[in-house]
């Protein structure tokens, strides 16, 4: 089975996000999408891809349970500073206000995207870096 590249994937989480958000039913009078499960789900799927990015360019390490974001903002501190900064504001917005309350507003919605791209694109252009390492 062929290995497929981490950033690539990860964009393509993105793009999967892209298409749910738009079944929200955005009100421009509101500035709100009006269902939040669309939200939630498009959170998910942004803060997802992060994880796919970020677990290709830090080392975490693995225990029996699950890393915390405690770990992954440790691994990024000691990494890339500008990495670490858009994981602290991405892990709120995606996981937290988008993913568990469904915070509808679109300037958060945006945001999540905005944190989303900025992640992937830093873990981009570490990744040829961890390869050859």
């Amino acid at each position: 089975m062929e290995q497929k590249n981490p950033i690539e994937e990860a964009r393509r989480y993105v793009a999967n996000a892209k298409e749910i958000i738009q079944n929200a039913n955005y009100d421009p009078k509101l500035k709100i999408y009006t269902d939040n499960k669309y939200v939630k789900t498009a959170g998910n799927i942004l803060w997802c891809g992060c994880l796919v990015a970020m677990d290709a360019v830090l080392d975490i390490p693995r225990g029996k349970s699950r890393p915390s974001i405690e770990k992954y903002k440790e691994a990024a501190g000691n990494r890339d500073k500008k990495l670490l900064a858009a994981i602290v504001g991405g892990y709120e917005t995606m996981h937290l206000y988008m993913g568990y309350d469904g915070v509808r507003g679109k300037k958060v919605c945006d945001a999540g995207f905005d944190f989303a791209n900025t992640i992937i694109n830093r873990c981009a252009k570490l990744y040829p870096k961890t390869a050859c390492a």
